[in-house]
Formats: C-alpha cells, structure tokens, sequence
C-alpha cells in the first residue's frame, strides 16, 4: 500500500461515480416502490453482486475467508444500522429538493466524517486536510442555499440527518474492515462489504415482511431496474470499502465530494433541472477543496 499512495483516489472516484449512477436509479424507484422500498434495494439486489466479488478476490489472489475477532462484528452491525438510515433520509430529501441540491445537504458529511474519525479510530488530520474539507463543505452548502431565501427546513434536516448517518456509517466501516487483522486489505474490504450488506438486507427484509408485505411484493415486480441499481450500489460500496481500507474516513469521503459533480450533470442532462449562479459557485469551491485534500495527502 505504501508504495501506491494514489490508489486510494482511484478507488474514490469509481466509487463516486457508481454511487452517483445508482442514486439517480434508486430516485427513479421511489415512485413505484416508496422511500423505504428504494431504499432496500440496494442492499438486497446488491448482495448477491459483492458474493461476486468475494468469490473473484478468493479466486484471484488465493486468500482464505477471513476469521474476525469478536470487535469486528459490533464495527458492522453500526455501519449496517446507520447506513439504512443515510439511505432512507437521503431519499426522502430527494423528494423534497432537486437531485443536484439533495446530494449537496448530504454532503456536508465530511466535517462529521472528520469528527467521527478522530473520536472513534484516532484518524490524523493535517491542518492542510482541515482546510480542505471546509473548503469543499462550505461548497456544498453554498449549493444548498435557495436564491436569497432561508433553507426548507425539513429537507434540510432529512439531507444534513442523512449526512450525519453516513458518516457514522463510514467510520464505523472502516473500523470493522481494520479489525480484519492478517489479511490483505482487499479481502478485508470485500469480506466486510458482503457481511455488512447480508446484514442490512435482512434487517430490512425483516421489516418489510412484518410492517408492509406489500413494498416487497411491488420489489419483486420492479427486479429489472432494481438488479441494475442493486449491482450500481454494490460496485460502489466495495469501491468505497477498498478506500477506506488505506485511507483515512475523512480523506476518502472529502475526495469523493465530486459526486457532487457527477450529480449535477445528472441534474443538468437528466432531469433537466437547471444549474443557478449560486450553484455554480458551490461546484467551484467543491472543485478547490478537492483539490487541495489531494496536494494535502500527496
């Protein structure tokens, strides 16, 4: 790892991107699933694609299952936990505010990932790497705010809550995929990924079977479009466990601001939801903090 000290970025950037990909499905699935059931197809839909993963690293480098020790399983059980959550208060804040602007609440994450990190793992941070991540945070508020008026509140809420989940998320990932001792860190990654997505798929298949059979019915018939948001999502997650397996929290999730990028050509092209002036200057300070956090850690 050492000896490759970009990888990390590489690793950022397709997570991004595929995790953009997958949101703008998963909004699509709202309509005729609900936030709840959009929100749980990306973790049932997904798992069977990391199983993929696992069986390909297993095969490829030829590295056993792990064995993780007792702190390993209470780092996945809160990931899995706070990630349902981030999901589901990221999605009802897409109900309420466009594409573009809903992504931009929720990633005020990294200050929190920052935070989080620090108190929980003992992540260093750099005053350079401080410095970027309140340049790219201040960005992504700046495209938040509406014209010259005050913030919704309740979108607001739903996409900073969806933020703060998603940080807790990352951190208590990275905790878990750490705690995989003896073992490369790509099998570390992908081994947490698959057990942190059987676990969100039957807590969430738990539920729905109990509260609202009716949303896993309507799943089943919407499986085309959910296997390819399901297969967008797990891609995506092995992309963000691999970095956070070399990474800091904080680093990782500041990088992976361009999604911010990502989303607003979606916006643009997509849903053609037009970018404003104040918008557009958020992308630019998002742009400077990234590049910053890369100069910091280079």
């Amino acid at each position: 790892m050492a000896d490759l000290p970009w990888l990390w970025v590489a690793f950022t950037l397709v997570a991004a991107a595929s995790q953009t990909a997958r949101n703008a499905m998963q909004r699509e699935l709202i309509v005729t699933l609900g936030t709840l059931g959009a929100t749980h197809v990306r973790f049932l839909f997904g798992f069977p694609f990391a199983l993929l993963f696992l069986i390909g690293v297993m095969a490829v480098t030829g590295t056993a299952l792990p064995h993780p020790q007792l702190a390993f399983w209470p780092w996945v059980l809160a990931g899995s936990v706070t990630q349902i959550l981030a999901t589901a208060l990221m999605l009802a804040a897409m109900g309420h505010r466009s594409f573009v602007v809903a992504i931009a609440y929720i990633k005020t994450e990294p200050v929190q990932v920052a935070v989080f990190g620090f108190l929980f793992l003992g992540d260093a941070l750099t005053a350079a790497m401080i410095v970027a991540i309140v340049v790219a945070t201040v960005g992504v508020i700046t495209m938040s705010w509406r014209g010259g008026a005050k913030p919704d509140a309740l979108p607001t809420l739903l996409g900073l809550g969806s933020g703060a989940m998603f940080a807790l998320s990352a951190v208590t990932y990275r905790g878990a995929i750490l705690s995989v001792e003896g073992t490369p860190f790509v099998m570390a990654a992908t081994f947490t990924l698959v057990i942190g997505l059987a676990m969100t798929a039957s807590l969430l298949s738990l539920y729905l079977a109990v509260r609202d059979r009716a949303v896993l019915a309507a799943i089943v018939k919407a499986w085309r479009p959910s296997v390819f948001a399901g297969a967008l999502g797990a891609l995506a997650s092995e992309f963000w466990f691999l970095a956070f397996a070399i990474a800091t929290a904080a680093s990782v999730r500041t990088l992976g601001l361009v999604e911010v990028l990502f989303a607003q050509a979606i916006s643009t092209f997509v849903f053609k939801q037009p970018t404003s002036r104040r918008e557009a200057a958020g992308i630019v300070l998002v742009v400077l903090g990234v590049a910053l956090l890369v100069w910091a850690r280079a």
